[in-house]
């Protein structure tokens, strides 16, 4: 007996398909956290920082340490970033992704979520240093408009690499609240691109 084969469309029609948004939270990290964060250190940058140094970060209240946390993942800790508030300035120090979530928006989401607490903390500009040959995170910073400050020579010791000096400056003037909601939908369209929804946590 022929059976006719149905079309495409008919399908499409038929089969329900369902596009689940996994949530991501953005919180500041606390002691609980350490051995996460070294974790992460460890897949992200070989071992740049000890416990000790990331327990003086913790306890100085002039650091703010912020990590990317999904409650489906295996991994307790995917992604955190860090800057310092120096006079006026938030000094971004760290801003890592665990290697397994790479090229899924996470980046952006922490560095929209540093750049927003250096605001809401009253610093007028963020300033940061980025080896001259990481062009991805290069790139991602210029999405956000940090431009060129200047070149520190030789400023890595592993292997003596130049570092960019990158700066951003009017955090509080008052086209910058509007460009922090233009970024928050930015990031949260491509975020959901890989299915991703940024929460924020208390």
């Amino acid at each position: 007996m022929y059976l006719p084969i149905p079309s495409l469309q008919r399908v499409c029609n038929l089969i329900q398909i369902t596009v689940i948004s996994l949530d991501l939270e953005i919180q500041s990290l606390t002691q609980e956290h350490l051995t996460a964060v070294l974790e992460l250190d460890q897949a992200c940058f070989g071992g740049l920082w000890t416990m000790a140094a990331y327990q003086r970060e913790l306890d100085s209240p002039n650091s703010d340490l912020l990590g990317l946390f999904s409650p489906i993942s295996t991994l307790r800790l995917l992604g955190m970033g860090c800057f310092w508030s120096i006079l006026e300035e938030a000094h971004i120090t760290i801003l890592a992704v665990h290697p397994q979530y790479h090229c899924q928006g996470l980046g952006q989401a922490l560095l929209y979520s540093l750049l927003k607490t250096a605001s809401d903390r009253g610093l007028e500009r963020a300033t940061l240093e980025v080896r001259v040959s990481n062009l991805a995170a290069i790139n991602l910073y210029q999405k956000f408009g940090f431009k060129t400050a200047g070149r520190r020579r030789r400023y890595y010791q592993d292997n003596g690499e130049d570092a960019l000096v990158l700066w951003l400056a009017d955090l509080q003037k008052p086209q910058f609240q509007a460009t922090l909601l233009q970024w928050q939908h930015i990031v949260s369209d491509r975020l959901s691109k890989s299915s991703w929804h940024l929460v924020f946590g208390e």
